[in-house]
């Protein structure tokens, strides 16, 4: 839980707070064998991540992805990390299948190199970045965000990747650019599901202009440590932690500015029930059921109580001035 702010308002978790040291410590080492070539040279090139990642997605691990802890001192947490296989095999990714396992056995089959990324509309510098680019826009940093599902479920995930912002003042948005949409690949040879009638493809994600900026929007390319599994958005996606998971678009091809609210997959697919916003908010149910409480994944014992749900999934300190005087039951 984020707790203070300090110099650039912000404040993430050192891992090591959350993570047993001996364990964190033990898995940081690995990575950084890896790194050196210790664990096989290969694993340290792209090229080696990149046929990792497109390999069957099995429990475990992939290569390391150049990024450390936060550049940003950490606040004391009492919160423990999703177990990795959790993590990894426990997904939404329609385009892959709408069982949360089917992500997981069907992600194989996305190609994520090459890979680029368009950026257009409103902007003065439009350009398709390719994700070497990306990646060296601006230092990675590695963050401890919740994840919030809107059916319930909770993960906390150390992403890997920086702010958002840094690719938008790269760009230049103009004066007029209000809103910042965000477009998934939607290939049907790659993507299975792509075709069903579940959603409208491709999928579509959106934020207004200033959500965009915020600093906790993370542009991320890893979590743990290491290069994002297919079945989690592989090679690049948005993760926005005060919205619920669905906001976070996956494997990202193009970046759109606008000056109209563009529209977006599931409040296409169903408006009364997901809203353009999409603010955790245990004041406001889902028609089907409460958002008041969720639950952990991993911690599913018999006895394991569920959490009350957090304002803005606990990050109201940072983010409620973006939605100072709006009517966040009617604005959803």
């Amino acid at each position: 839980m984020l707790i203070k702010t300090h110099a650039n308002g912000f404040d993430h978790p050192v891992p090591s707070e959350i993570t047993p040291q001996g364990i964190y410590r033990s898995r940081r080492e690995l990575i950084k064998l890896m790194a050196a070539g210790t664990a096989g040279a290969a694993l340290a090139s792209w090229a080696g991540r990149e046929a990792l990642a497109q390999t069957p997605q099995k429990p475990g691990k992939l290569a390391a992805l150049p990024g450390g802890k936060s550049a940003v001192a950490g606040a004391l947490t009492m919160e423990k990390i999703t177990d990795y296989k959790d993590a990894s095999s426990y997904n939404n990714f329609y385009e892959f299948g709408t069982d949360k396992a089917d992500p997981a056995r069907n992600a194989h089959t996305l190609v994520t190199k090459p890979w680029s990324v368009a950026v257009e509309g409103l902007v003065k510098n439009p350009k398709t970045f390719t994700l070497e680019e990306l990646l060296k826009l601006s230092p990675q940093e590695e963050r401890i965000y919740r994840l919030r599902c809107v059916e319930g479920w909770s993960m906390v995930i150390p992403w890997v990747g920086y702010s958002l912002s840094e690719l938008i003042k790269k760009v230049e948005p103009l004066g007029n650019a209000k809103y910042v949409e965000f477009i998934t690949q939607a290939d049907p040879k790659t993507m299975p599901f792509v075709g069903s009638r579940v959603l409208d493809w491709p999928y579509v994600e959106a934020l207004r202009l200033d959500e965009a900026m915020h600093p906790l929007a993370l542009l991320t390319f890893g979590m743990y440590g290491e290069v994002l599994p297919n079945q989690n958005g592989a090679p690049v996606r948005m993760v926005l932690p005060w919205k619920y998971g669905f906001k976070s678009g996956k494997s990202i091809v193009k970046i759109r500015f606008t000056d109209k609210q563009p529209r977006t997959a599931w409040n296409k697919s169903a408006a009364q029930e997901y809203g353009f916003y999409s603010n955790v908010n245990p004041s406001v149910d889902h028609p089907r059921w409460s958002q008041a409480t969720e639950r952990r994944i991993g911690e599913d014992g018999l006895f394991a109580k569920k959490r009350k749900t957090l304002m803005f999934n606990g990050y109201e300190a940072q983010v409620g001035q973006l939605y100072a005087g709006m009517d966040l039951k009617k604005d959803f």
